[in-house]
């Protein structure tokens, strides 16, 4: 059973009950994440989800890990492009101690000065991590062109000028106008009371400040980019990726039953063409991104240098594919592979209260997972067609290549979808 509650001061409590479950997941998840900072600040979102872990008026770093590792708890946190989350897992019998903890950080943080350096070293190794690794590097080079001139483009570690510019007080600011009541959503599930919780939650939280800086989201827009960059690599890595539907989008169903038969799961076109029967790639597969007023469908392969030419022909071919109807047997295979993956993804307390929060946050409402299946077995062969018309047009394929290549032939005719 799902309930939703909002208190005075604008603080969202969303909870499901599992009876059958020993544990408990609950977390406080910020409706604001780096698509939301200035351009001088970039990074600052991500920089204050480490601190908040670093102690608090009660608390040490060290007591926080310690309270969860004493009965057995996990917690983790992490950013994105449009919010934040701060996790944990227990026992049932433990819930107030979760709570009590993941509400102690989210307000009373003290941004130690010794700590602010410290995390600093951390963060621009965890940068300098991403410049080593190639398939998350191609990733960060497609989003920056593709997105190229928006914050959304921007990476979410921040660069390392904006890093080393944080200050304690900069920090504070930044979470004195952001962190309050109305941006904050907590979410649970698992073997919990709804009305116990919401007591608990409305003392814990009640010192959460009612006011806050409004967000902005400016509209972003796009004009795909040809893009290649030269690394002393093994591999080349591909990003190859078209505008989406954004989270509310009325075939947003459409589009991840599109994007199944295209490259997510092992039986898709792209798995099967380009790596099983041709042997030209390791990795390769489809995603969907999807934010409030935006979105995109990408395709990543790695790849030998050599091949790098046959396999964005092959990817090509796949893409203008996707404007033919799909046969009836392999829309039923996307269908229930789709299907499968979402019930088998929210059989835990931790899953369930992410999507908890992830949809409040998106749609201030709640699906039934009855809600998303009946979605997805309601999608056509005509529908796939018409929304693959849609977003595989003439010109529209923005494409990021990342290795040693130094003489690829990537013409706007070799990716013109047609």
């Amino acid at each position: 059973m799902i309930v939703r509650e909002v208190f005075d001061s604008g603080l969202c409590l969303v909870t499901e009950t599992m009876p059958h479950v020993r544990s408990v997941s609950v977390g406080a998840w910020l409706t604001r994440g780096s698509r939301h900072e200035s351009q001088e600040s970039g990074g600052i979102a991500h920089f204050v989800e480490h601190m908040l872990f670093k102690g608090t008026a009660k608390r040490s770093a060290e007591d926080i890990a310690q309270s969860i590792d004493s009965v057995g708890g996990h917690m983790d946190a992490f950013t994105s492009k449009e919010y934040a989350g701060y996790y944990f897992k227990v026992l049932d019998e433990h819930l107030s101690l979760a709570v009590d903890i993941v509400s102690d950080i989210v307000i009373n943080p003290l941004f130690p000065d010794d700590e602010v350096e410290r995390e600093k070293r951390v963060i621009l190794e965890e940068i300098k991590m991403v410049e080593d690794t190639p398939d998350d590097l191609v990733h960060e080079l497609f989003v920056q062109s593709f997105w190229e001139g928006h914050p959304l483009g921007k990476p979410i570690l921040g660069i390392k000028e904006s890093v080393e510019g944080f200050t304690r007080e900069s920090l504070k600011d930044y979470f004195a106008g952001t962190y309050t009541a109305p941006n904050l959503v907590i979410a649970a599930a698992g073997n919990l009371e709804h009305e116990s919780l919401r007591d608990l939650v409305g003392d814990l939280f009640s010192s959460v400040p009612v006011g806050g800086e409004p967000r902005e989201d400016l509209l972003p827009t796009v004009a795909p980019r040809i893009v290649t960059k030269t690394k002393d690599l093994e591999q080349a890595h591909i990003c190859l990726g078209t505008v989406g539907y954004s989270q509310d989008h009325p075939d947003r169903y459409v589009g991840y039953v599109l994007n199944t038969v295209l490259g997510g799961s092992m039986s898709s076109r792209l798995f099967q063409n380009v790596r099983e029967k041709r042997g030209l790639a390791y990795a390769i597969f489809s995603g969907i991104s999807a934010y409030r007023d935006a979105g995109s469908l990408t395709v990543y392969v790695g790849c030998g240098s050599e091949t790098v030419g046959e396999v964005l022909d092959l990817v090509v071919t796949e893409l203008r594919g996707m404007k033919q109807p799909v046969p009836e047997a392999e829309l039923r295979r996307a269908k229930d592979h789709l299907k499968g993956s979402l019930m088998l993804s929210l059989e835990n307390t931790s899953s369930r209260m992410s999507n908890l929060a992830r949809q409040e946050i998106y749609f201030d409402h709640q699906f039934s997972m009855d809600d998303a299946l009946e979605s997805i077995e309601a999608v056509t062969i005509d529908d796939v067609q018409r929304v693959a018309k849609d977003l595989f047009g003439q010109g529209a394929l923005a494409v990021t290549v990342l290795g040693p290549q130094s003489d690829l032939d990537v013409s706007k005719q070799r990716l013109d979808l047609g």
